[in-house]
């Protein structure tokens, strides 16, 4: 009878444990969200740059970080991207920048940047296709902000 109750009481601990692993999973899955498969979708004049804290307001001028981890990050100039990428070098799952002179997003390997201004940061670089007669390409453009002269 003793070893009756002991073998019991483990099978009982046993079903528990399971339970309580599964429910985790449960969990877990319910909580994991796929990574984006475009630009996300944010409120314009409100929602803030991730690296300078003005809103983000200027669609030709706009970009987008997201990171492995799901985070979405917007920026109000290119150059604030790329500041970012500099001094943060998050795990990236995607960028996109605004097209400067057109109402769609650009993917960061169909970007290159022509020089205007004044953009809302000073960097002065808008988005525009890739081959564009004039235009370089991302990181290039990186380059320029990120080892410019303070």
């Amino acid at each position: 009878m003793k070893g009756s109750i002991s073998t019991g009481w483990i099978w009982g601990l046993g079903g528990i444990l399971i339970i309580a692993i599964i429910g985790l999973l449960a969990l877990l899955i319910a909580h994991t969200k796929a990574l984006p498969t475009g630009p996300e979708p944010f409120v314009w004049n409100r929602t803030p740059c991730a690296e300078c804290g003005m809103a983000v307001s200027e669609r030709g001028y706009a970009a987008q970080l997201q990171t492995m981890g799901g985070e979405v990050l917007n920026f109000d100039d290119p150059g604030c991207l790329f500041q970012y990428l500099h001094k943060i070098d998050p795990k990236v799952h995607e960028i996109y920048f605004h097209h400067m002179r057109e109402d769609r997003w650009l993917r960061r390997d169909h970007a290159a940047f022509i020089t205007v201004g004044p953009s809302p940061m000073g960097y002065n670089l808008g988005a525009v296709d890739a081959g564009e007669p004039g235009a370089v390409p991302w990181e290039e453009a990186m380059q320029q902000v990120t080892h410019a002269d303070p």
